[in-house]
């Protein structure tokens, strides 16, 4: 949860959206907000899945991009776990990241697939030092295209990742190869490390950027039902506040 102060106006933070939540707080007015315990406010929820074999380092991903830190060694997924962090577009525009990390196991494919369903967003993951998490990749598309959801079911967002790309000297698979098998399924495609940090946040930024341009054109767009996508709150989209609203003057000319 976020912890809100309340700068002076000579705070170099004055500005910044959450202080202007803050001192409306402390202003007593009223106002809508999306997130948990006061967190940042989204205009959309996407829903990602990551999928790919047992310990190609899926976890680690996300990890590194919900935490901000290289994760420690871990047992491998048991059915499926949630993450979520939230990330800026561009300015005023946030977005809610639902991430859902699926067990590569045989045993929990029947669970994964249900996930698929409410899903925006697939990111495939194989280990650059296995080649035979590569060689499965083929078959993970086919499930995950043949269990997406949503209302444009052909409009999901794919990206394949090249995991634990820092084990240079361990590779079996080289980077023109994934390339390669990216470009034959029409997806982008990234070479990532959960150790270095590498390409970690663009692998999410890549897809999140995708899905947003495909629902600002018309390609995506949401579904009484479908969690793939979700809007705020019709009035929360934006606070709206003026200086006078800050300053409790009781006057405004700001229109949201």
């Amino acid at each position: 949860s976020s912890s809100l102060s309340r700068p002076t106006d000579s705070s170099p933070h004055f500005h910044h959206p959450l202080n202007i939540v803050a001192r409306a707080m402390a202003n007593n007015m009223q106002f809508s907000m999306i997130g948990d315990d006061f967190g940042p406010l989204f205009h959309y929820q996407y829903r990602l899945i990551l999928i790919g074999d047992s310990t190609v380092g899926k976890s680690s991903l996300l990890k590194y991009f919900t935490e901000g830190r290289m994760a420690e060694m871990s047992d491998p997924t048991v059915g499926v776990d949630f993450y979520a962090r939230m990330i800026e577009l561009r300015p005023g525009l946030r977005v809610k990241l639902q991430l859902w990390d699926t067990a590569g196991q045989e045993k929990f494919r029947s669970i994964t697939r249900s996930y698929y369903r409410n899903s925006v967003g697939v990111i495939v993951v194989y280990d650059i030092t296995s080649r035979a998490s590569f060689e499965h990749v083929p078959g993970w598309l086919r499930e995950a295209e043949a269990n997406v959801g949503g209302p444009y079911p052909g409009q999901c967002v794919f990206l394949l990742v090249g995991h634990k790309a820092d084990r240079d000297a361990e590779r079996q698979v080289q980077y023109e190869e994934g390339e390669y098998l990216a470009k034959h399924h029409k997806m982008k495609f990234l070479e990532t490390s959960a150790i270095t940090g590498d390409n970690v946040l663009d692998t999410f930024m890549t897809v999140a950027h995708e899905v947003n341009s495909r629902l600002e054109t018309g390609a995506l767009k949401t579904m009484d039902g479908w969690e793939g996508i979700k809007t705020g709150s019709q009035r929360a989209q934006s606070i709206c506040l003026s200086e006078a609203d800050l300053t409790g003057d009781g006057s405004s000319s700001c229109s949201c």
